[in-house]
């Protein structure tokens, strides 16, 4: 199964130099890494360059215009860019757990997609990690529980890893929660919905959409907490001003069986 995985970022190289030295720290390195680049400044991609040298992995990036919030947009050219048959979406300011690509490929199975969950760091915590370049995707679950009782991650359990059983499957029809910093689908099934909404503008729900068009489309979530946890870096909230027009689209697409975004994959050639 040639998985790919895509690192949404725009301009925290700091943190995007954090995230991939944790996938380079992976016990799994059987994937290729595309960051798709929402319009960052030449930092970002000097941080990818020097990264491109020695990954163990094939790092490319994928870059378009700052125009504003495009999130979906660059996700779906970072699709459109690579032949994988499998896709993990996560996020540029999230630190992958040491096994986190190789239990989204353990619990892949066709008709799913894999929804997980992540561990908020402190502002401290998260400016102490990207000063000293701290390898958090290294720490021992001790080294995270002090954390916690320091109240610089909000919680523990997450850490956890169990094996994959009936009970992944028991919520088949969830989508809230769900969230593209913690994602994988089946490139087929990406298709067959047309990838993302690009019609989204500004921050705020695009994932929710890609998700409930999959149920639509009758692709079923299945569990993967407490297998896949990611390390979410503190950021301020991001300008909400959107929001209220992208729930009205959300709120209309629960209202119907729409499976396939207005403007979306299909209008990259390669897919």
């Amino acid at each position: 199964m040639k998985t790919a995985v895509i690192v949404t970022t725009y301009n925290r190289p700091d943190a995007l130099a954090v995230v991939l030295e944790g996938y380079c720290g992976q016990s799994d390195h059987d994937f290729g890494l595309v960051v798709a680049d929402d319009g960052s400044k030449a930092e970002t991609a000097e941080v990818v360059r020097q990264y491109a040298r020695r990954t163990p992995f094939q790092l490319t990036h994928v870059w378009h215009e700052d125009r504003g919030f495009r999130a979906a947009a660059i996700r779906n050219r970072a699709v459109a860019s690579t032949d994988a048959d499998y896709v993990v979406f996560t996020d540029g300011d999230c630190v992958p757990s040491r096994h986190f690509v190789r239990a989204h490929k353990q619990l892949a199975e066709p008709g799913y997609f894999l929804g997980s969950n992540r561990v908020l760091l402190s502002a401290g915590l998260t400016s102490r990690v990207l000063r000293r370049r701290l390898p958090i995707h290294a720490w021992s679950g001790i080294d995270w529980i002090q954390r916690w009782f320091r109240r610089d991650v909000n919680r523990v359990l997450p850490l956890i890893n169990l094996p994959d059983a009936p009970y992944r499957k028991w919520t088949p029809d969830r989508w809230k929660g769900i969230k593209t910093c913690n994602l994988s689908v089946w490139r087929t099934d990406l298709i067959r919905v047309n990838g993302l909404d690009e019609s989204y503008e500004g921050w705020g729900l695009e994932d929710s959409d890609l998700v409930i068009r999959l149920r639509h489309a009758g692709v079923r979530h299945k569990n993967a907490r407490l297998a896949a946890t990611v390390f979410h870096l503190w950021h301020p909230e991001q300008d909400r001003v959107s929001l209220p027009g992208n729930q009205k689209r959300l709120d209309d697409l629960l209202c119907s069986s729409t499976v396939r975004a207005t403007v979306g994959l299909d209008q990259y050639g390669s897919v």
